[in-house]
C-alpha cells in the first residue's frame, strides 16, 4: 500500500493507493492548520481503511509549487515517514499533477495555480509522438505574460480563481479551454498514480535531500511548535 500527500495549497489531500489503484481518499480544506490537521488525518485513513501504517511500502508527496509553509510541512511528515518506516518515497511536482488529470488530451495543458494577488504558477505538457512532455518548466509569470507564451489551442487546469478565469477568457477567447475538473478531484490521487510510475521503476529521491519546488524565495517565519509535529518520539516505528 502506497501513501499519497498533497498540502500545495489550502484543498489539501491524502489517498492510499495499491500500485497506482485508489483505495481510500481524503480531502479538506484549511487555513494555515496544515501542521495540525495533516497527521491526524493521515492516520485517520490509514484507520478508516482497516489497515495498519506498517501496511505503507512507498511514499508520494507534491513538492511544489504551493504554499510555503503547507509544501514544508507535507514534505517533513512525508520524508519522517520514510526515514522512521525505512520505506521508499518520490515527490512529484503539484502543476505535473494538476496536468496529468488531462493527459489524454492532445492539446497544450497548462496547470496554473495562484502565486500572490497579480502572479501565478505555471508551467506547460503536452503528450507529443505518444510521449508526456514537460514543454515549459515551473515558473511565475501573469496572465498576459502567458498570453505570449501559449500560440495556440490551450487547456488550463489547477486552481483557478474567478479573477484569473476572467483574465483568461478575456486574452484568450476561444483559444482558452478552462477545466474545473481537478476542482472535484483529489489531487492525492494523481500524486499516487504519478508517484506509483516512478516507484514502480526504482526512480527515488533521497528522503534526507527531497526539498520543496520554491519558485521564489520563501519568507523567513519561525515554525509554530505543535504536539503534532514529527520527531522520533512520535513517528510510528515499523515492526
Amino acid at each position: 500500500m502506497q501513501l499519497a500527500i498533497d498540502t500545495s495549497t489550502h484543498n489539501v489531500s491524502t489517498a492510499l493507493s495499491s500500485n497506482g489503484e485508489i483505495s481510500a481518499k481524503y480531502k479538506w480544506d484549511t487555513r494555515m492548520n496544515h501542521t495540525v490537521e495533516l497527521l491526524p488525518n493521515i492516520l485517520r485513513l490509514i484507520e478508516q481503511s482497516a489497515s495498519s501504517i506498517n501496511s505503507i511500502d512507498g511514499l508520494a508527496v507534491a513538492i511544489g509549487p504551493g504554499n510555503f509553509n503547507g509544501l514544508r510541512v507535507g514534505i517533513s511528515v512525508a520524508k519522517g515517514l520514510s526515514l522512521s518506516l525505512n520505506i521508499p518515497i518520490v515527490g512529484i511536482g503539484t502543476l505535473t499533477a494538476e496536468a496529468f488529470a488531462h493527459s489524454n488530451s492532445p492539446l497544450p495543458i497548462c496547470p496554473i495555480i495562484s502565486a500572490s494577488r497579480h502572479e501565478i504558477a505555471a508551467a506547460l505538457y503536452q503528450i507529443q509522438e505518444g510521449k508526456w512532455l514537460q514543454l515549459t518548466k515551473e515558473h511565475i509569470t501573469t496572465v498576459t505574460k502567458l498570453l505570449s507564451e501559449t500560440p495556440e489551442d490551450t487547456i488550463f487546469c489547477g486552481e483557478i480563481t474567478p479573477s484569473v478565469e476572467t483574465e483568461l477568457k478575456n486574452a484568450f477567447g476561444e483559444k482558452a479551454s478552462i477545466s474545473h475538473l481537478t476542482d472535484q478531484m483529489c489531487r492525492a490521487n494523481l500524486i499516487a498514480q504519478l508517484g506509483w510510475r516512478r516507484l514502480s521503476k526504482g526512480d527515488l529521491d533521497n528522503p534526507t535531500s527531497l526539498q520543496p519546488l520554491y519558485l521564489r524565495r520563501p519568507p523567513i517565519t519561525k515554525p509554530k511548535a505543535s504536539k503534532h509535529v514529527l520527531t522520533s518520539q512520535n513517528i510510528p516505528k515499523r515492526d
